[in-house]
């Protein structure tokens, strides 16, 4: 047996589920860091116990593990050599204590996610890192996260209560029991006893006491929290906190204890223009005593990169930037009324400020949003347009205040001297924590000798200034080889004295915070290879993970793009990659583009996924695509009749799909079912009245899929419409019009633009040349067809088509005007993909809350991935995808259930249980009788 085959099944001996095929190991190398290291084997544990046998056997066999949750470090800290522990697929528990107080948590948890759970108390937990819906509570605590408004009193360190943690000897510890110190003691006693020694000796010395109280007064996540030994006196805590920061290097943190803030829902926020950034950061002691609770730096290239962003207000867009500052300020208050207090306390000292425009204080949230989005489009805007084949490296340290404005211009004299172009400098200056970001090519040795001489003197600067190299992204590979000198030999001796208790083999994480290498920093580089022009701006940041419907059951959008990516750089591996990759990325890809309403850079892996189904395609399948958009009316009214049949023989029908599949191409024969709806024949025919208000378009799915009840939701569309005096028409062959995504989600070119010439030749004389709106009746399809134009780029025409959902048109233009009965008790509402790229939610709700007195968006809520036909192509994507969510529905039963999309409905039906109906056969059925 070969040394890998005795680690996988040593492995499979502890651990339930291990992942050891090539495709699997290529798609864990990356994290969303500029390191890449090629994991021997990757493990999915299920609970403590697990982990606790898994470093047993580390122990006993000298292997190196690395733990990963999220995958959104950016230091390095999330790659590994050797196994690579996945802690996001099953620690996902949340236990709320105390009325919301506290919190429980589980590494596999976002932030995001505990957030929602924690809103219905008016809560929310302390670290507000800006990648907050994509990294995990395992993260946040091994790099001490922190963010834009909770500084150092409210970061991880600072709000932990207690937590749950196994040692490298496999000990399992509950550090909020009575009895957990003596616990210690009895079960460790060399590190309790360890402990104890160190404290003394890191308290006895002066010099050691105040070093560390200056360096974490700022936010500090460079090497081991040594603050620990002075701000607590048992072992346990010690431990406990030395855990918080430790980068997995120390232990596991199976679950913790967390206290919580109040949310402050009332804000008034403003971009403040100062002259050069001294004057910005003497501004910050008035603002912080005004009461304001963030302020974000921008520098003068930063303001720049703004002006390009249309959503920037007057104040940015129109300023000559010449060493210009911006601060983006904001006061938050539980009440509205707090703030009118807060808020005319703070005019007459945004008066007295050197601003060079007026402040401009404003509560209005689409304003408030777009002055948000120029800060965290920044990054966006930089790495979007980075060189195709460079690195995008966003970096972060920490000085005293009042040096802030000599380090900003050190910076920037760094980045000209070495030829940084583009690079920004933004950040939370209220903490004089700021953020820079460059770019740089790592396949190039000069390149990287410019690299290693940037970062010298970047640590030459910070630390010239006092300051501390890692505020908030962690120590990682990054910057281990500093450490020691941003210490001193003292601390540095106190840390690794640290490591050598709580990990005395190294099984945790080596390299990681501790390093004797000089060079560690510039070793395991990530190269980016240009591949794909779709994805090609890829930062490989991790956001679009936990929308993926996938994620569960094959790949996600990152994975998708670096196994691209590693094929590209080796051949050998491209051919073992190639043998799993149609299936595992290419066909369990819902294609629903949720990745894209995540990615910082907007990147949609549907779009590749799709191009490379199509170029699976022979010119005789596109030429089959295209002849069905052609005939399409007759081809649906087949599967209308042969649905009809399967309702009345579902287990022949059922037995013929699952032979065929075995023969055919599971991606293109669907698993029937007997959840499957018959046939309908409720299409409405076309009608065009004298002077119509809108053009409808009833979807094709009400003529192939049969509603749960009546007659669907295009007739009560109509019958809503009657109700409120809206003229509808129907146009002329609408029998042969589809939204075109049956043909373009399975890459099918030929047919989606066929289709599309069908819809625009069909609808331009009945919207009277574009002037009547064109209202859909499923999400999904209004989405497509908004489409329309990258297929038929050269068509005058379609830019004078205007696509509305009839959610939106509804809840617009017909609901003030009804009258509703009774209303339900309770709702679940099920929001699509489509309805987060329409951009219409709040419309459904409202459309929901007309017709119940409590709606209920589950916390899990998320792209059900049926995708079309794709949940019946491949049912295991709907039920990785539905799985959180249906649990919640069934834990939580209400009267009703809705969604606006006839496939959705049924992939959530199935999931849940549940009998989903579009929201407008819900509306219809409540208000005034039918004529």
């Amino acid at each position: 047996m070969t040394g890998t085959t005795t680690l996988i099944e040593s492995l499979r001996q502890v651990v339930g589920e291990v992942k050891h095929r090539p495709i699997d190991l290529a798609a864990h190398a990356n994290d969303a860091s500029h390191y890449l290291l090629h994991p021997q084997a990757v493990v999915v544990p299920d609970g403590a116990a697990e982990i606790a046998a898994l470093l047993q056997l580390g122990v006993r066999d000298r292997l190196h593990l690395t733990f990963r949750s999220g995958g959104t470090s950016l230091s390095g800290q999330g790659v590994s050599d050797g196994v690579l522990v996945d802690t996001r697929r099953h620690f996902r528990d949340i236990d709320v204590l105390d009325d919301g107080r506290a919190v429980r948590l589980q590494p596999g948890l976002t932030v995001n996610e505990v957030n929602a759970r924690l809103a219905p108390y008016g809560r929310k937990i302390g670290p507000d890192p800006a990648s907050s819906a994509a990294c995990t509570i395992g993260g946040v605590v091994a790099n001490n996260s922190s963010g834009m408004s909770c500084g150092t009193e409210f970061n991880t360190y600072s709000t932990l209560r207690s937590l749950t943690l196994v040692l490298a000897s496999g000990t399992i510890l509950d550090t909020g029991r009575p009895d957990a110190d003596d616990e210690l003691r009895h079960r460790e006693p060399a590190l309790y006893e360890g402990l104890d020694r160190l404290r003394a000796r890191v308290t006895g010395n002066p010099h050691s006491v105040e070093r560390l109280r200056h360096l974490f007064s700022m936010k500090n996540t460079m090497g081991y929290g040594l603050n620990s030994f002075l701000d607590f006196e048992r072992p346990i805590d010690v431990l406990a906190h030395l855990l918080v920061g430790s980068e997995g290097t120390l232990g596991f943190v199976a679950d913790v204890v967390l206290e919580t803030l109040p949310v402050l829902p009332h804000a008034a926020t403003s971009m403040l223009v100062f002259a050069n950034t001294s004057d910005a950061t003497d501004a910050l002691p008035a603002l912080l005593d005004a009461g304001a609770k963030t302020l974000e730096l921008l520098d003068a290239r930063a303001l720049v990169v703004a002006q390009s962003d249309p959503r920037a207000p007057s104040t940015v867009q129109e300023l000559a930037v010449d060493g210009h500052a911006g601060l983006l300020v904001e006061f938050q208050t539980a009440t509205a009324e707090e703030l009118d207090h807060v808020q005319a306390d703070a005019e007459p000292v945004l008066a007295q400020l050197p601003l060079t425009r007026d402040a401009g204080l404003t509560r209005e949230p689409t304003a408030r949003a777009s002055l948000w989005a120029l800060r965290k489009g920044l990054y966006t805007a930089v790495a979007a347009a980075r060189p195709s084949g460079t690195t995008a490296l966003l970096e972060d340290i920490s000085v005293p205040v009042r040096t802030l404005p000599s380090t900003c211009d050190g910076l920037t004299e760094l980045f000209d001297r070495h030829g940084y172009e583009g690079s920004v400098i933004f950040g939370h200056a209220k903490d004089g924590n700021v953020h820079f970001l460059v770019n740089e090519r790592f396949d190039d040795p000069r390149e990287l000798e410019r690299y290693r001489v940037f970062t010298d003197e970047m640590v030459d600067l910070v630390l010239a200034q006092d300051g501390t190299l890692k505020a908030e992204h962690g120590t990682g590979r990054i910057m281990t080889p500093f450490v020691r000198r941003q210490y001193g030999d003292e601390l540095y001796g106190v840390m690794q004295e640290v490591k050598a208790l709580c990990d005395p083999t190294g099984l945790l994480n080596p390299g990681i915070i501790l390093s004797d290498r000089p060079d560690a920093h510039l070793t395991d580089l990530k190269t980016v290879p240009t591949v794909d022009h779709e994805v090609d701006a890829c930062v490989e940041c991790g956001y679009c993970e936990p929308v993926c419907p996938s994620r569960r059951v094959t790949t996600t959008p990152r994975q998708r793009i670096v196994l691209r990516r590693a094929a590209a750089k080796d051949p050998a591996l491209a051919a073992e990659i190639e043998a799993d990759y149609a299936y595992d990325a290419v066909d369990t890809c819902a294609a629903d583009g949720m990745c894209a309403t995540a990615c910082p850079v907007r990147i949609n892996t549907g779009d590749l996924m799709k191009r490379l189904r199509s170029e699976r395609h022979s010119d005789r399948a596109q030429q089959a695509g295209r002849t069905v958009a052609e005939h399409w009316q007759g081809v649906s009214g087949t599967a209308r009749v042969a649905l009809k049949l399967a309702a009345t023989v579902p287990g022949l029908t059922a037995a013929a799909s699952a032979a065929a599949r075995t023969v055919l191409p599971t991606d293109l024969v669907p698993l029937y079912s007997r959840e499957v709806p018959p046939g309908a024949d409720t299409r409405p025919d076309p009608t065009y009245p004298t002077n119509p208000d809108v053009v409808f378009f009833p979807t094709c799915l009400h003529q192939v899929f049969a509603p749960e009840s009546g007659d669907g939701a295009a007739h009560a569309f109509l019958r809503l419409a009657e109700r409120a005096g809206v003229v509808v028409a129907v146009p002329e062959g609408i029998g042969q019009m589809c939204c075109g995504v049956p043909w373009e989600s399975k890459g099918f070119t030929e047919g989606s633009r066929a289709m599309a010439a069908t819809v625009v030749d069909g609808l331009w004389g009945s919207t009277q040349q574009g002037r009547l709106p064109v209202v859909v009746d499923a999400s999904s399809c209004t989405h497509g067809l908004e489409g329309i134009a990258k297929l038929l780029p050269d068509d005058a025409r379609v830019p004078s088509l205007r696509f509305v959902d009839a959610v939106s048109y509804t809840a617009h233009e017909i609901l003030p005007k009804l009258t509703v009965g009774t209303r339900a008790a309770s709702l679940t509402l099920h929001p699509t993909c489509s309805t987060t790229h329409l951009g219409i939610g709040d419309d459904l709700r409202l459309l929901a809350e007309a017709v119940a007195d409590e709606v209920v968006v589950p916390t899990a809520w998320g792209c059900c991935g049926y995708a079309g036909d794709r949940g019946m192509l491949h049912p295991e994507l709907t039920e990785g995808a539905t799985a959180e969510q249906a649990a919640e529905v069934r834990a939580h039963p209400t009267e009703l259930y809705a969604s606006c999309n006839r496939t959705c409905e049924m992939g959530v039906s199935k999931a849940t249980g549940q009998t989903y109906r579009h929201v407008l056969e819900l509306l219809d059925e409540r208000c005034a009788p039918r004529p």
